[in-house]
Parts: C-alpha cells; sequence; structure tokens
C-alpha cells in the first residue's frame, strides 16, 4: 500500500482494517446500510438477521433506495458466496459485544474475513447513542460521506422540542414493547437501549416493566402489559414483530384504545436524520397527549 492509496479504518474490536484503496463498493448489515446511507454512502448491497426473511425489512431500511440496492438475504440463505455476489470492497457489519458479527453464522463471518475487509461497530447497550451514531459518522467520513450541519441542526432542534414537550411533571407514561402473539408481549427495560435512555435523559417518562427474567425485555402477558398504564406505547415494527393493531387480547383492550402509539425500531438507524424523525414522532405523540 502506498500513503496515497491506503485505507484503514479502526473498528470497535480494536482491529484495523485496511485495503489498498478507499472502498467503494459496500456490503453492509441492513441497520448499518441504511445508517451509512443517510451519511452520504451509498451501499451496493445489505443483507439481514434471522429476524428478516427473503425481502428486507421495510421498518430497518430507512431512505435506502430498495430498487438500486443489492438484499442478499438474511439467515440460512447467506453465505459467503451469496454476500460476495455483487464483488463488495468492504463489508460493515454491526455487534452486540464481543466483537461477534451480528446476523452471520460464526462460520461464514470467519470465511467472509477471509476474503474481503470486515469493519465492526458495536451497537450494544454498553454504547450511548451518541457514539454509535459518532463511530458512523467516522467511517462514513473516511470512505467520503458526510451528514452535513443541517441534519445536526435538525436534531438538536428535535431534541429540544422533546425536551419541552415533557417539562409537565404529569406528562404520560411511556411503554416500549414488542408484540410476540395474542397471549404475551414483550416489554423493553428502558436501560438496556442506547435510544431509549436517550428519551429518558430528555425527560420522557419511560416505564419499566417489573424485574424478573430478561436482560433487554420482560415477557408479560397482555394484562401486566395493561397494567403498566402506558398513554403512548412505542410499538415495535420490525416485520418478526406481531403489530399492535392486531392484538385482540380483551385485557390489552381498555388500554391499547385509551394509549397512543409510536413505531419503534429497536434496531434504530443511527444518523442524525433518523434519530430526530423518531424524536418528533414521540415528541408529537406528547403533545397530543397534553392537549387530552
Amino acid at each position: 500500500m502506498t500513503q496515497e492509496s491506503a485505507w484503514s479504518f479502526a473498528d470497535d474490536r480494536g482491529r484495523l482494517v485496511v485495503a489498498d484503496r478507499r472502498p467503494s463498493r459496500v456490503l453492509a448489515y441492513v441497520q448499518a446500510g441504511a445508517t451509512l446511507w443517510d451519511l452520504g454512502i451509498r451501499p451496493e448491497g445489505i443483507f439481514g438477521s434471522g429476524h428478516d426473511g427473503a425481502e428486507p425489512d421495510r421498518a430497518k431500511t430507512g431512505t435506502l433506495p430498495l430498487d438500486s440496492v443489492d438484499y442478499r438475504g438474511a439467515g440460512d440463505d447467506l453465505d459467503v458466496d451469496t454476500l460476495l455476489r455483487g464483488r463488495p470492497d468492504l463489508v460493515v457489519a454491526v455487534s452486540y459485544g464481543h466483537g461477534q458479527l451480528y446476523g452471520l453464522e460464526a462460520d461464514t463471518a470467519k470465511h467472509l474475513e477471509e476474503r474481503v475487509p470486515v469493519v465492526v461497530i458495536d451497537v450494544g447497550q454498553a454504547r450511548t447513542l451518541d457514539r454509535v451514531a459518532e463511530r458512523f459518522a467516522e467511517l462514513a467520513r473516511s470512505l467520503g460521506g458526510a451528514s452535513g450541519p443541517a441534519a445536526d441542526d435538525e436534531l438538536h432542534a428535535a431534541r429540544e422540542r422533546l425536551r419541552a414537550a415533557v417539562r409537565n411533571p404529569a406528562g404520560p407514561r411511556v411503554v416500549a414493547l414488542s408484540p410476540a402473539g395474542q397471549e404475551q408481549a414483550h416489554v423493553a427495560r428502558p436501560q438496556m437501549w442506547p435510544e431509549l435512555r436517550v428519551l429518558a435523559e430528555l425527560g420522557v417518562g419511560l416505564v419499566s416493566p417489573p424485574d424478573g427474567d430478561g436482560v433487554n425485555w420482560a415477557t408479560v402477558d397482555w394484562a401486566q402489559a395493561a397494567a403498566l398504564e402506558p398513554g403512548i406505547v412505542l410499538t415495535d415494527i420490525r416485520s418478526n414483530a406481531v403489530p399492535l393493531d392486531e392484538i385482540t387480547a380483551p385485557a390489552w383492550e381498555a388500554a391499547g384504545r385509551g394509549a397512543r402509539t409510536v413505531p419503534w425500531n429497536p434496531e434504530p438507524l443511527c444518523s442524525p436524520q433518523a434519530h430526530a424523525r423518531f424524536l418528533e414522532l414521540v415528541a408529537d405523540a406528547v403533545e397530543q397527549a397534553a392537549e387530552g
């Protein structure tokens, strides 16, 4: 590698990923690909996780142009040859700790790294959302992209709007959950989710489920979910979650009818634009709740 053409990036495993020139054909895990798109990098392809199917999950793809970005599939459909069919010169993956590539079998990940440089960004609970966003921004800049000051201003304005909206001490109780079916729901433990911790820092009244099993989620029946008395429900909109409006459990009926709902992707895009859009939706719901 020459000094003029060399490219390198220190990823979140502590590895220095290098190439003899700046990569231009990026394959990314869907969350990473949608984030990089907001930051000025067009991925040539994306892949999903074991929660995804034969088609990309629109809850995770943001504003990606899916007519021109190749979706490689997910889960058992992924092998090294499938992942490399678009001739990527860089793969961007995410990890929830320990450097393991989310969405890929360990053997597939190993053989992939033998053939193409792989950057891993840690999006796990130990990270703040700001730090995750900063790491994606650093990677995007190294690849020739940037979000621009307008996006940062948009995020700052959204944060201040939400902070102002929740100043009422009797603000709505907010519950984040993922419907698992007609019998159960997974209720998020807010402190375990970087995006939810941002809401708490801004003053949103997030409600924690009862202590018990489950590090990130508490699995409860719908009567227990209703007992949390949500004024606003942040509901998981990924394709593996049951749509909240399809839940017919009688124990949830009154709570669901009385609560405002906000779409929530637990695998958030980590760009300023995407985060601002989410905060604006929460602010809308808080302001509407205050109006009665």
